[in-house]
């Protein structure tokens, strides 16, 4: 059978260094940092003090507050992304069929904050079990993709990935696999994750993931420094509407850009550690061209999972050059998280809307951070360090690597008709 194109007709982001879409790229190529001291508890008994919280937002001011207090954090997140992604798209749901209109969505913890409380007061109680009758719907992690089909009344597809931190990557390649067999018109997909909480600050603690540079929290972030020391937690959504090429078309839609491939792999090998040579990385790399039918040469650009930790930068650049040979020097490549923090399971989303904007305005996203090259990793690929480049990006790939070695990786590619 012939495989149908693919397109991107709306954007929506709640982030760290940005509550809206445009907010989140002006963030983006002004070098912002969202890293501050944590503000949702007290954190001073805690290694890390400091995260990427989303800042300046309030519930109420888009979800009622009596069906905000059904839903944990990365719910609601999940919910005022998406708006702003459908709205984006200009969806007109009285014209639309919308049994053929879908949500996937991604989330690697989904509510542990909601988790942590009812398990904290269930402690500090009587030893009686008296939780909250929304307890288990707050907190599993399919409910986010729930809460948005029923405000749509989408009757398509709808599931939730939960691949750690590739979640919201698997999630795209998930929903661009249904439209392009048929099997969906358009679909709202992406990720959510609110777990700058107590028990994630301490988990991830727990096992030295976390910098602990609490001295300076806006330069914490910093992938490919020599002194990198972990990563810094972030939170918030990103949402994309994917559709069908002559549906969008069909509807005067405007368009982003195209969808050209998915990869995935495993790294079979650890459950938190990279492959040391990147094995897994270069897999999923090759899988992704190969899926959109691309050579390496194809690509402009990288937009690295690049977290910041020890081991995770040296085995994905050694993957990038594995895959893509000397045209690596010829890259841009770039760690946006150096400025988002590390969404866990939103991070495929938001990461692939910067690599979409980046094709749309012509313009890469710095790696920020950066004071002193690491022996390990070759100081001759560009990784766009410190100040966002003007660049004609045509094809860009986007990596996400989660624990338990689940890889997932994205290309986009400019729109030609």
């Amino acid at each position: 059978m012939e495989l149908k194109r693919v397109v991107v007709t709306g954007l929506g982001a709640l982030t760290p260094i940005g509550n809206t879409v445009q907010e989140y790229w002006e963030g983006l190529i002004n070098g912002k940092s969202g890293a501050a001291p944590i503000t949702y508890f007290d954190a001073t008994n805690f290694k890390t003090k400091f995260a990427c919280e989303v800042k300046n937002f309030k519930v109420e001011d888009f979800i009622d507050r009596k069906e905000a207090r059904k839903m944990d954090r990365y719910a609601q997140y999940a919910v005022v992304a998406s708006d702003e992604a459908v709205k984006d798209a200009g969806f007109d749901f009285e014209t639309l069929d919308k049994d053929r209109i879908g949500v996937i969505w991604g989330s690697g913890i989904g509510g542990l904050e909601t988790f942590q409380e009812e398990v904290i007061n269930w402690a500090n109680g009587n030893g009686t079990p008296k939780f909250n009758p929304f307890f288990i719907p707050k907190m599993i992690a399919d409910i986010a993709g729930g809460h948005i089909s029923m405000k749509y009344g989408l009757r398509g597809p709808n599931f939730t990935t939960v691949s750690a931190c590739a979640s919201s990557t698997n999630a795209m390649i998930d929903a661009f696999n249904y439209i392009r067999l048929g099997m969906a018109d358009a679909i709202v997909t992406g990720g959510s994750e609110a777990a700058v909480t107590i028990a994630g600050m301490g988990g991830f603690n727990a096992m030295h993931a976390l910098s602990t540079r609490n001295d300076d929290p806006t330069t914490a972030s910093r992938p490919m420094d020599k002194d990198r020391d972990g990563f810094v937690l972030g939170e918030g959504a990103g949402a994309l509407v994917l559709e069908e090429l002559e549906h969008a078309k069909a509807r005067g839609a405007k368009i982003y850009c195209e969808i050209g491939g998915g990869g995935m792999s495993a790294d079979a090998h650890h459950i938190t550690a990279p492959h040391p040579e990147g094995l897994g990385a270069r897999n999923v790399m090759i899988n992704c061209l190969r899926d959109a039918g691309l050579k390496p040469t194809d690509v402009d650009g990288v937009n690295m999972h690049g977290t910041s930790t020890p081991l995770g930068d040296i085995a994905e650049s050694k993957a990038i050059l594995d895959v893509f040979g000397e045209h690596a020097y010829t890259l841009n490549i770039n760690s946006t998280k150096s400025m988002t923090g590390h969404l866990l399971g939103a991070a495929g989303a938001i990461e692939t809307i910067a690599s979409i904007l980046s094709i749309v305005h012509g313009i890469v996203p710095p790696t920020i951070n950066h004071f002193t090259d690491d022996d390990n990793i070759d100081p001759k690929l560009n990784f766009t360090f410190n100040a966002a480049q003007k660049r004609d990006m045509k094809v860009v790939m986007s990596n996400t690597f989660g624990f338990g070695g689940h890889n997932a990786c994205v290309l986009v590619k400019k729109f030609e008709a």
